[in-house]
């Protein structure tokens, strides 16, 4: 990014903060779908527990950032972004935790997941239970440079909460920092 591009971040933190959340949740998001829907990478029950932080994300996101561009109170567009990095810092907890069981270090919950669309007659069951796919929370599907999809969502959620954080602090300063030097 160029030093023009950190100065408008810095400077209009109220739009583009909640823009950059949306964009990396985004990217994030669809990265996973095609894991899933592309390369046959299924999840688990604690992966699709992990999406639900960026489908509430996004959207608040988005919203945010269109109440920023015409002028939304900065004490909703604070409140939005505190409640987006409490999410996404309670998300990276879960993305660790879920690691964590892949890694062995702890147990993790025994649900598993597979489809099963139509059950159809009891010979069909039969086949339809012989072909279901059991997705385990501790078993991993890939990695690249140690870490799994778990412990990638960890990393990026913990830098989204960073970057929310970030910028409910620079909107709080600039509404209520310089105000409250001076009394």
């Amino acid at each position: 990014m160029s030093s023009t591009g950190v100065t408008r971040l810095a400077s209009e933190p109220a739009t583009t903060v909640p823009l950059t959340i949306a964009i990396i949740g985004a990217a994030t998001i669809i990265g996973a779908w095609i894991f899933q829907y592309g390369f046959g990478i299924l999840p688990c029950p604690l992966c699709l527990e992990q999406r639900i932080a960026y489908y509430f994300a996004i959207p608040l996101a988005v919203l945010l950032a269109i109440g920023a561009s015409v002028g939304a109170s900065r004490r909703v567009l604070i409140a939005g972004l505190v409640v987006i990095a409490a999410g996404m810092l309670w998300n990276a907890g879960l993305g660790a935790y879920h690691a964590g069981v892949e890694w062995g270090f702890w147990q993790g919950p025994q649900d598993c997941t597979g489809p099963i669309n139509d059950l159809g007659t009891a010979g069909g069951l039969l086949k339809q239970l012989e072909s279901v796919q059991i997705v385990r929370c501790d078993e991993v599907q890939w990695r690249f440079l140690g870490l799994s999809l778990a412990g990638y969502n960890a990393l990026i959620s913990l830098a989204l909460a960073g970057i929310a954080a970030w910028g409910a602090q620079a909107l709080w300063r600039s509404d209520y920092g310089s105000s409250s030097v001076s009394q």
